[in-house]
């Protein structure tokens, strides 16, 4: 994440600015004054998060055998979240100022307390009164008036309610999910009725998730809803080793990072849940982390929930979850391990990882085959009829391959500058040798291709550009 120019203090800065700029990530409402922790993904950064998305579902649905997917309604029953244990567990805890009346999650206060002192302080599975404690001791004020007058620390759940019904006195209160995994578990009797899945397997959906959560900011790494790519792998815990599935996800988890999204293996680190941080159902929790500007935090977790949600659901519906072995007929409920991840934090790190300056130049790294177009086609001079004609056939052309830009405003200069800054890996230019009417005659019927990373430009011929640029893409 090293640069030549500045340094990761201001990197998220900088990552921000040309979100905006660029046309990757907006302030969400905007012209309304915006809305806390809401963003939305302009026309590059849809294009981005939907080519890791994509991805995702090709590497870890389309490319194993042992894997389906599913797509959940975001509205689930509302007795799904009680049995799961959101409904009375899934909290942060909260703090609010008495003078100005900020709120803030408490363990966000601590740490950055801490941090401002160049001292890392993690305070994971500690309970209210013990917040209380450490935030008395030390003396910690509030960040927006500096007084030191706070609420004590409270337990505020993280669902989202709505209600469904038409007459106001006959609607029921339901929620939006938290998450993608209990749509899983939910389906996991129809899964195994009207597909041939065998043990070991896995389900995969990609999906928003909501959380009413009080954020530190830090741009998209934590919002009010995102998307959420979650896998239940379901296995028998008699016959297959829970801990070399384990390791296996971990590999599989890193490589996807590192491999098809790009990302350098010296910013990542596992972490290991502690007996505190850990869920109570959960024999073991990592997570995979990423080097933020503001530190290591979770990018990828990942859990053995052992048979914890099946049976919490066959407790409060009274439906049978359990499997039978078609070889042994033995009956059991599958245990199960979970990788699950943020699509919008897979976003703003490969940004983040991506984001060069070299010299004058800002450019971002990205791998081509994610990037949100793969070329920009130009006509030299756009007052120039048959060098804009003929740029307009190539583009049309390649559209039917790849996502090609076209741009034909300003000097090829700033061209080069816009599609830097968005990441496209290649500059296609045609000029007056492609016309046949430059003082080399070789020239006639080629093009100018410029390479993103390095800058350097050669000839290629029209009728091979389309293979040519395939061959580098997904090479």
């Amino acid at each position: 994440m090293a640069n030549a120019k500045g340094t990761e203090d201001n990197l998220m800065e900088k990552i921000v600015a040309l979100s905006k700029r660029r046309g990757f990530v907006y302030p969400g409402s905007e012209i309304y004054g915006g809305l806390a922790n809401s963003y939305e993904y302009g026309p590059v950064g849809a294009e981005l998060k939907r080519n890791i998305q994509n991805e995702w579902w090709k590497t870890f649905i389309h490319g194993r055998s042992d894997m389906v997917g599913l797509d959940s309604s975001i509205i689930l029953h509302p007795k799904v979240w009680e049995a799961s244990g959101h409904v009375s567990g899934f909290s942060d805890a909260m703090i609010e100022c008495k003078k100005c009346h900020t709120r803030t999650r408490a363990d966000h206060l601590i740490e950055n307390h801490f941090a401002d002192r160049q001292e890392s302080v993690s305070v994971e599975g500690k309970q209210e009164a013990e917040l209380d404690a450490i935030i008395a001791e030390n003396a910690i004020k509030c960040p927006v008036c500096g007084s030191f007058d706070w609420t004590p620390v409270r337990k505020f759940n993280l669902l989202f309610e709505t209600h469904v019904g038409i007459v106001p006195e006959a609607q029921s209160k339901v929620y939006l999910r938290g998450e993608t995994a209990q749509g899983i578990f939910v389906a996991f009797k129809n899964i195994i009725d009207s597909t041939r899945v065998r043990m070991p397997f896995g389900v995969g959906q990609l999906g928003k998730s909501f959380r009413n959560e009080i954020t530190k900011g830090n741009f998209i790494f934590r919002t009010l809803e995102f998307e959420q790519a979650e896998i239940e792998y379901f296995f028998d815990p008699e016959t297959t080793d829970w801990k070399g599935l384990f390791e296996g996800w971990k590999r599989d988890m890193e490589a996807f990072i590192t491999g098809a999204l790009g990302v350098r293996k010296e910013n990542l680190r596992w972490r290991e849940h502690g007996d505190e941080e850990r869920s109570f159902y959960s024999k073991r929790t990592e997570d995979l982390e990423y080097r933020f500007p503001f530190g290591f935090k979770e990018l990828w977790g990942l859990a053995y929930r052992t048979d914890y949600d099946l049976n919490q659901h066959m407790k409060s519906s009274g439906v049978d979850l359990s499997y039978t072995d078609p070889a042994t007929g033995r009956k059991f409920v599958p245990h199960v391990i979970e990788p699950a991840v943020g699509i919008n934090r897979l976003l703003a790190m490969v940004m983040l990882d991506a984001y060069t300056e070299d010299g004058d130049r800002t450019y971002l790294r990205l791998k081509p085959a994610i990037a949100p177009y793969k070329a920009a086609v130009f006509p030299l001079l756009a007052n120039k009829p048959a060098l804009v004609e003929r740029a307009r056939a190539i583009y049309g052309g390649l559209r039917t391959r790849f996502p090609v830009a076209w741009d034909d405003r300003g000097n090829i200069g700033k061209r080069y500058y816009a599609q830097d800054e968005i990441g496209t890996p290649f500059c296609i230019t045609i000029d007056f040798g492609t016309l046949g009417e430059s003082a080399d005659p070789s020239e006639k019927g080629t093009v100018t291709v410029r390479d993103r990373d390095t800058g350097a430009q050669e000839r290629i011929p029209e009728a091979e550009l389309g293979e040519y640029l395939h061959g580098k893409i997904y090479r």
